[in-house]
């Protein structure tokens, strides 16, 4: 369980959210959802423990994170973002196996079988089980992300944070994730992702949080959120609101 309360986050000495109260439950996908500079990544920073926050508390496992050691924290809750890091002369299995330095104590280099099987599956829940022995440095930028995302499977920890986990890729291979994460949330894992299409989190997401003037504009399920006028106030456009034959609401921004 990841439980915030009362939580401010500050970004270079401007209050960016204030009076964040939200719980996620275990096996849970929540979607971030809010127009571009609110704070999602900021918020999951915090939630990993990258960013301490400004007030309030934000517990995972029932332990406050910032208390917890870098290791312990690693053990909890993995992050999984695409910021540009130097790994261009590592091979594929190599920097998915970065995910499983968090089960090694600091004097235990050697790999051990247990990390092996963990870096083929998460690979393989990727579909890029085929490009294990290329260099990173010869993948696209979608391919690059699918390895970003196999890092955090391998991490093998109970909470999951994404940062924009289907950026860069097309819309198939998008959908293959985001309907993986929905499983793994269903066998137990709790995931927090930051998604730019409010659609696709209404499509896989079990409730949607979203951000906008520097708080927590509504946290729901995906209808409730879709369907409310808070959605225009947050976004600053009209919208139109589609019902599908499935049931789902979607919903599309139109001229005023």
């Amino acid at each position: 369980m990841i439980v915030l309360e009362g939580v401010a986050l500050d970004i270079g000495g401007r209050r960016l959210l204030e009076g964040i109260d939200a719980r996620v439950e275990p096996g849970e996908l929540l979607a971030v959802v809010g127009p571009n500079g609110v704070g999602k990544t900021t918020l999951l920073r915090a939630i990993a423990g990258l960013h301490p926050p400004s007030a309030g508390t934000i517990a995972v496992g029932g332990s406050e994170i910032g208390k917890l050691a870098p290791l312990q924290r690693a053990l909890r809750v993995g992050f999984v973002t695409s910021d540009d890091v130097l790994l261009d002369a590592l091979r594929v299995r190599d920097v998915v196996d970065i995910g499983r330095f968090a089960h090694h104590r600091w004097w235990e280099w050697r790999e051990r079988p247990d990390d092996g099987d963990a870096v083929k599956e998460a690979l393989s829940a990727v579909g890029m089980e085929a490009f294990a022995e290329r260099l990173f440095s010869t993948l696209s930028s979608g391919e690059r992300q699918r390895v970003w995302i196999a890092m955090g499977l391998a991490q093998a920890t109970p909470a999951l944070l994404l940062d924009e986990p289907t950026s860069h890729l097309d819309l198939r291979v998008a959908h293959q994730i985001l309907a993986l994460l929905r499983e793994l949330a269903r066998a137990g894992k709790t995931i927090v992702c930051a998604i730019h299409d409010v659609n696709d989190a209404a499509a896989y997401a079990a409730r949607i949080a979203l951000l906008g003037d520097g708080r927590l504009a509504a946290l729901d399920t995906p209808d409730r959120v879709l369907g409310s006028d808070v959605l225009e106030k947050t976004y600053r456009v009209t919208m139109e609101r589609v019902r599908l034959a499935s049931g789902g609401l979607r919903v599309f921004a139109r001229d005023a």
